[in-house]
């Protein structure tokens, strides 16, 4: 069995399906290209309808990205509130824009991204920031990733997601030397999504002390296991 340390009495990571809406669909995307994101329907689910695209997956722990709320052109609030009942937990990325922007319901953990929250970050309470992440840099500020959690050590945050918007959808895996740094620069709860390939990927976050991984094309494909995703850990 993988993932079984005897140096660390950590809970098992946590495995989270991500779910991206579009147009009341869940769609699949590659590298944060939106206008080429298309219906998913392909993999598990026979529908890219949303509440049925859950029932055939059945995730215990689900991430939902509103792309159309988050770029602005419309929003799928009834949907997500709808799907968030159907988990123990629903990290959602609606584009908030303020700390009064946020969705309630059950089981929702709203999350504030970097590349719509604006720059007082610091204002917020409670709920998860996003460090949005394309080549390198985090968007729209340009800092590193590190430079960046360093920063919110001192934010009142429930923790930090890692999104790295460049490798969503490619599979291309992650670097561990990377993952150390971005580790060491941040003590509570670290979650890292985009570019997770392989049991292996999800070896190399464990072992670099992330709380959770935020997966869904290498589910699709059948690289992880379809019964760690409704279990929502790793072991």
């Amino acid at each position: 069995m993988i993932f079984d340390t005897n140096s660390d009495l950590r809970s098992p990571m946590e495995l989270v399906l991500a779910m991206d809406l579009r147009q009341n669909l869940v769609v699949h995307g590659k590298s944060g290209m939106r206008k080429s994101y298309k219906p998913l329907d392909w993999g598990l689910s026979p529908t890219a309808e949303p509440l049925g695209y859950l029932a055939a997956v059945r995730p215990k722990m689900l991430y939902i990205a509103d792309l159309d709320r988050i770029e602005g052109t419309g929003s799928h609030d009834a949907i997500v509130q709808q799907c968030a009942e159907k988990v123990s937990r629903c990290y959602v990325d609606r584009g908030c824009r303020s700390s009064q922007d946020m969705l309630t319901g059950k089981n929702i953990k709203n999350i504030i991204g970097t590349e719509t929250g604006g720059t007082a970050l610091f204002r917020y309470c409670g709920g998860y920031l996003s460090i949005d992440v394309k080549e390198g840099c985090v968007i729209p500020s340009g800092k590193t990733p590190e430079e960046f959690l360093t920063e919110a050590r001192d934010w009142h945050f429930d923790g930090i997601i890692i999104l790295n918007i460049g490798s969503v959808g490619t599979e291309s895996g992650i670097d561990a030397e990377e993952l150390g740094k971005l580790r060491a620069a941040y003590s509570g709860r670290l979650l890292y999504g985009g570019g997770v390939a392989t049991v292996s990927d999800l070896e190399i976050l464990s072992a670099a002390g992330f709380d959770g991984a935020i997966i869904a094309t290498a589910l699709h494909r059948g690289q992880i296991p379809v019964e760690w995703i409704r279990r929502g850990s790793c072991c």
